[in-house]
């Protein structure tokens, strides 16, 4: 007998009704526990059958409680060793996993997730406006002088454009942000050598702009494709797209880590990458949202409103971004956004609207 005695783990002991912490040994023989001082293991301090002791939950690092019977405890911070005996002792089968389940926790379980589905539906996007509203222009102005210094010194070499060209973008950028809502004050925009993003444009937070010298050359002289892609950049801004995007992403990688707390690395790996899918369909719509105010500012400052749609034709004759399909991915398909945009563009033109 003494031969399959198992010594589990070491740790503390407190008797019953006590707050007094003994050394003590936490030991086990086929499905029985047993308590044992350290240094005196003839008598048990106390002993259990295994389906009579209860062990608390694991969350984190915080200590194990198994409280017996008679009302004492045993503590251990050994989470693994415990862990261990449990799984290689508590299996009952099917008939004590049925004693186990508790009603009550199908109903916990199913109100969590109500709550949290709630709270993402309802809590974090008003709370993604009450921070845009909130957020002063000096953090934007923080956060997009920081993000382009860390593209130039990562990414972006200096531009290669001629000054003449420069200038004849700007002209016409000029024009088109007179008739956007922040005027031709409320940007900056940047000529940089795209390197390993290519041909590319994008938009910060508060107004900066950058296109790269691959993205104009692909236009192969098409001004007002040019200018219909920094166009879409400005609905981008106008709509505060890319803040909204960061407060959401955070807002629902927190609401997913309250929830499942101390998951480990592997598990927050998970479920942050599985909360950026979900605000892949805000992104989508925030795409769309660009396109719609690209086509009414090239309308409204006379040129071609449909001209950001030839942008994307070239875009699946250079890299063969060919099919409908949006599933998965952070822009719509290019075949659904040209249809769009020139719905949007002859609808413009037909209306009369200025």
């Amino acid at each position: 007998m003494a031969s399959d005695i198992r010594m589990i783990a070491r740790g503390f002991w407190h008797p019953p009704g006590s707050s007094r912490a003994i050394p003590a040994t936490l030991s086990g023989t086929g499905k029985t526990l047993f308590v044992s001082a350290d240094g005196d293991s003839r008598d048990p301090l106390t002993m259990n059958d295994l389906i009579k002791v209860d062990i608390s939950a694991r969350i984190g690092s915080i200590p194990r409680r198994i409280t017996f019977a008679d009302g004492s405890m045993f503590e251990t911070a050994d989470n693994d060793a415990v862990d261990h005996w449990v799984r290689n002792h508590r299996r009952g089968g099917f008939v004590h996993e049925l004693e186990r389940f508790h009603p009550r926790l199908a109903v916990v379980v199913v109100g969590i997730i109500l709550l949290a589905f709630g709270i993402y539906r309802y809590a974090v996007p008003a709370m993604v406006e009450i921070a845009v509203l909130v957020t002063p222009p000096a953090v934007t102005q923080w956060m997009a002088s920081g993000t382009l210094l860390s593209l130039d010194q990562a990414v972006f070499s200096e531009t290669e454009l001629s000054l003449e060209k420069q200038q004849e973008i700007l002209d016409g950028f000029a024009a088109v942000a007179a008739v956007s809502g922040r005027g031709p004050e409320g940007y900056n925009v940047n000529f940089r050598k795209g390197g390993a993003i290519g041909p590319n444009a994008f938009a910060l937070p508060d107004g900066t702009l950058v296109i790269t010298d691959e993205l104009i050359a692909l236009a192969d002289g098409d001004m007002d494709m040019i200018i219909g892609v920094l166009a879409h950049e400005i609905g981008h801004v106008e709509r505060e797209h890319s803040l909204r995007q960061l407060y959401r992403a955070a807002g629902t990688a927190g609401l997913i880590m309250l929830i499942a707390g101390d998951i480990g690395t592997a598990g927050e790996d998970i479920l942050t990458n599985g909360a950026a899918l979900v605000a892949l369909s805000h992104s989508r719509e925030a795409e769309h949202e660009a396109d719609r105010i690209s086509v009414e500012l090239m309308h409204r400052a006379g040129r071609d409103p449909a001209a950001i749609g030839r942008f994307f034709e070239v875009i699946e004759a250079e890299f063969g971004l060919e099919g409908d399909s949006s599933f998965l991915s952070t822009h719509p398909g290019t075949a659904e956004r040209r249809q769009a945009i020139a719905d949007y563009a002859s609808e413009l033109k037909s209306s009369g609207a200025p």
